[in-house]
């Protein structure tokens, strides 16, 4: 993990240093810095990590998580230099999903011996838990809702992409627009589900802080 970061620093470093025409921003705090930074380099992200995950798809999908992680950062934490901390973020978020991969594909292997079942010659397929499918429709259900309150291009450039499965370049060919407007679709698709997310867990935290308040309240009440 320190390697991967390193290299990413260095990267980093020398891109600055190369004369960009980008300035460092050293001072600046919080959500607000990074977040204009991602804007600034999010195609040298996607180029980074493409290099790295040998993925054109797999990378824009990283990128795009990076953008969600900057939506839980805190307003006023202070971000050094925003610009490596994306790079060691984005890193760092490969690394959890290579390895979140490689347990998930032991974990379903040993599961797959020890429930196998056979019908005469044929493995019996195994089915979904009701609950965990349930809880996948609940979760996509939310983020279609969410996506409607967009212009109607925004949907269809989010159909493609996330839905269908396509990538930046072949959303942009299907639909007859430029990589880079399709790129602005998805980071408004990012931002508003970014401001639904931040929404619904602060609402959620304050039901359970009431929730917990009102039972403190009781009990206090009863003795």
């Amino acid at each position: 993990m320190r390697g991967l970061a390193s290299d990413a620093e260095g990267r980093e470093a020398g891109g600055l240093g190369k004369g960009e025409g980008r300035k460092q921003r050293l001072g600046k705090a919080g959500r607000s810095a990074l977040i204009e930074a991602y804007l600034d380099r999010r195609a040298d992200l996607v180029r980074f990590f493409t290099l790295r995950l040998r993925s054109d798809a797999a990378a824009e999908d990283l990128v795009q998580e990076i953008y969600v992680r900057l939506a839980r950062v805190a307003d006023d934490i202070a971000i050094e230099n925003p610009a490596a901390y994306l790079y060691r973020l984005g890193s760092n978020l490969m690394l959890e999903q290579m390895r979140g991969q490689r347990r998930s594909a032991a974990r379903d292997a040993a599961w797959g011996d020890a429930q196998a079942m056979t019908l005469g010659p044929d493995p019996v397929a195994d089915e979904v838990a009701a609950d965990e499918a349930l809880a996948a429709r609940q979760r996509l259900t939310a983020v279609v809702e969410a996506v409607r309150e967009l212009p109607p291009r925004t949907q269809e450039v989010f159909r493609l992409h996330k839905l269908e499965g396509l990538s930046h370049t072949e959303t942009a060919a299907r639909l007859g627009v430029s990589r880079s407007a399709v790129e602005k679709h998805m980071i408004a698709v990012l931002k508003h589900l970014a401001v639904r997310i931040a929404a619904n867990t602060g609402g959620s935290r304050g039901s359970a802080a009431s929730s917990s308040r009102k039972r403190e309240s009781d009990d206090r009440g009863n003795s």
